[in-house]
């Protein structure tokens, strides 16, 4: 065996490295009777410096590489969707750190940091499988610890209901997937990207395969009709786990999902884009409708997110390098975007206790930072100009009409002025309604703040140099 191919996993071995580390350092920062009276020793800048020295080892994008016979395989578009998860998990472990303080969780801090970067992990493998039982493997690793994390607060917010409301919904789905798998498996005979799409007639046994498949995927994403176990999961899980669970999670699943569709269903284009043309009209316009309901912000933010998996799939359906280069770039927009909203509400749960829109009333009369922030966050989610979201709605709505898809366009753009409803109806629960009781003035913590001004800067970036969706574009492929 050639030992040398382990060093194209640069990503992987550098993120194992950095978990490791993390586990001989929870031994320290564990309670002991005998030192700090029994407390534990919070060091939330342990795993930020060690993920922002992994991010800035593994940001330059690699060079095309296949290992152990094709069932590894990275390309450059792969290692920039890495980066952006990695960045990502950096930011919400910024914002974990007030939830960390608190006496149930310190004890816990360890096994919190360990479970993320193993779900982080898991996605890795799962970006760079040439081969199904490496994409399931990577599936797998990326779902179980989640399980872990969503009822990381058992005894608090209905978190232990969530946790076990997710991890049966990921065991039906990762069963309905492997049944698809294993249907590919029985028509093909090989599991191999590169080998299948010559063996693909589009027979029913294939077209069943891809169903199953499919089905599986849309329940990593929450698409309609796979979607009902995300507000009950998003509402009782922590907020700081619902923010990684919105936009890593989702981001990656959606990346991997093209490219599964673009390198292994090629032949079957026309079955997996009249499949993905009615899910996004169902994902889009349901979730829109749900989310004019809420009133419980991470609810609301839940039917959000499964609305904006919709926007992603506009990327996903047209198959082309174009549509690849927006989907990246959508998600980079909205992981930032997004993970503001979630900072603010995350600090304001565990301060104030207040989660439901009325709560929010006032909010800028006290605490008018916040509330700006958290405003310009909810304006790049609706896509108003000149903001980020604006750009990466433009792109991939460009995507999808430059693939033909004329009225589906015209269907999601109906829908995102349908979605500033209620976004903007948080921006007046925060500016114009009048409270008795609003939430009192707080200060942020640093880490807070910074995950704050991390995000808003991300955000302004993205709006005004537009050589990061042409570097995108560059290293994109498609069919």
């Amino acid at each position: 065996m050639d030992y040398s191919q382990f060093l194209l996993l640069k990503e992987e071995l550098s993120l194992i490295a950095v978990i490791v580390i993390l586990f001989v350092a929870d031994l320290f920062m564990s309670p002991d009777a005998h030192k700090n009276d029994g407390k534990p020793v919070l060091n939330t800048m342990l795993p930020i410096v060690l993920l922002a020295i992994h991010t800035l080892i593994t940001i330059i994008p690699g060079p095309v590489a296949d290992a152990f016979g094709g069932m590894y395989h990275n390309t450059p578009i792969q290692s920039i969707v890495k980066s952006i998860l990695s960045v990502g998990t950096l930011i919400v472990f910024l914002m974990a750190h007030e939830w960390m303080r608190l006496p149930d969780t310190a004890v816990k801090q360890g096994e919190f940091y360990v479970l993320t970067l193993s779900t982080l992990l898991g996605m890795y493998f799962m970006i760079s499988a040439g081969h199904f039982l490496m994409f399931f493997i990577g599936l797998e690793m990326a779902s179980i610890p989640m399980a872990a994390l969503v009822a990381f607060d058992k005894y608090r917010h209905h978190s232990a209901e969530a946790g076990a409301k997710y991890i049966l919904t990921a065991l039906f789905s990762s069963g309905l997937m492997l049944y698809g798998i294993s249907l590919i498996y029985g028509s093909v005979g090989t599991l191999y990207f590169a080998d299948i799409p010559a063996r693909l007639d589009g027979n029913a046994l294939q077209v069943m395969a891809f169903v199953f498949f499919f089905a599986g995927m849309g329940f990593k994403i929450s698409l309609v009709p796979f979607h009902l176990w995300t507000a009950d999961v998003y509402e009782g899980a922590p907020s700081t786990v619902t923010a990684y669970l919105s936009v890593i999670s989702k981001g990656s699943a959606a990346f991997v999902l093209m490219t599964v569709l673009i390198k292994v269903f090629a032949p079957m284009v026309t079955e997996w884009q009249t499949v993905l043309y009615w899910v996004i009209i169902a994902s889009i316009t349901l979730a829109n409708l749900f989310a004019l309901r809420q009133e419980n912000l991470k609810r609301l933010m839940a039917f959000s997110s499964i609305s904006q998996a919709g926007y992603i799939m506009l990327g996903v359906i047209t198959g082309t390098s174009q549509g690849m280069a927006s989907l990246v770039y959508y998600v980079l927009v909205y992981m930032f975007a997004n993970l503001a909203v979630f900072s603010v509400i995350t600090i304001v749960a565990i301060r104030a206790h207040k989660f439901t829109l009325e709560e929010y009333n006032g909010l800028y009369s006290t605490n008018p930072k916040l509330a700006f922030l958290m405003t310009l966050a909810l304006f790049s989610l609706a896509g108003i100009p000149p903001f980020a979201g604006f750009f990466s709605k433009f792109f991939i709505f460009a995507a999808a009409f430059q693939g033909g898809f004329h009225l589906l366009v015209f269907i999601a753009l109906v829908n995102t002025v349908l979605s500033l409803y209620y976004y903007l109806k948080i921006v007046k629960a925060m500016y114009i309604n009048k409270s008795d009781e609003p939430i009192a003035a707080f200060r942020s913590d640093n880490y807070t703040r910074a995950s704050l001004a991390i995000c808003t800067l991300g955000i302004a970036v993205l709006s005004i140099v537009s050589a990061v969706y042409e570097g995108i574009a560059g290293f994109s492929f498609g069919m």
